[in-house]
């Protein structure tokens, strides 16, 4: 893959001095990387200060990046652990801003033009319930999901960006989907 060398190419020159170097490795990663926050954390403002923790903790450690995986595979592994850490406080401190979120960013997926108000709604309501659903799930489940359905790696890169084993991701994509399907059963009735 030409992005893959790219990526490297641009580790050695920002390690050798080259001061765009690093910044343009933010611009080829960062929606994807803030897309991937988005959907672990629920909150715009989470996800923004995921994505830049991620690149400042992936440009204090560039000398450590050994080249054994691909650059994005690095960063997506950073971001997982940036937002388990974000989880983890918002837990400590009792914050369960996810469903709030989603209600107030329900109008972010596009409806076609033509679309009636009734079926606007309900495919706001059906949008809502998805991403409620989803952050309801366990965060190990969720991270394979949100991996998986919306930033569409394979399943090898799931299991290198997280580092478990390649049955792993696929019985925790299976197990989470099945939860997902018994969540929006509910809903449907």
């Amino acid at each position: 893959m030409e992005t893959a060398s790219n990526d490297e190419q641009m580790v050695e020159r920002a390690l050798s001095g080259d001061p765009e170097a690093f910044g343009e490795i933010v611009r080829r990663w960062e929606r994807r990387i803030f897309a991937l926050a988005f959907g672990m954390l629920g909150r715009e403002e989470d996800a923004r200060d995921a994505t830049q923790e991620t690149f400042l903790s992936a440009f204090r450690n560039l000398r450590n990046f050994r080249g054994e995986a691909k650059v994005s595979s690095w960063l997506h592994r950073i971001a997982v652990n940036q937002c388990i850490t974000r989880q983890r406080r918002a837990k400590v401190r009792g914050e369960t801003a996810l469903e709030e979120e989603a209600e107030k960013n329900a109008a972010v997926f596009a409806l076609p033009i033509d679309a009636s108000p009734a079926r606007a709604a309900e495919n706001i309501e059906r949008s809502s319930a998805v991403r409620r659903a989803v952050s309801a799930l366990p965060p190990d489940l969720r991270q394979v999901v949100v991996m998986k359905e919306f930033e569409e790696l394979t399943f090898q890169e799931i299991a290198d960006v997280l580092e478990i084993p390649l049955s792993t991701v696929k019985s925790r994509l299976y197990t989470a989907l099945r939860q997902l399907q018994m969540r929006l059963q509910k809903f449907g009735e």
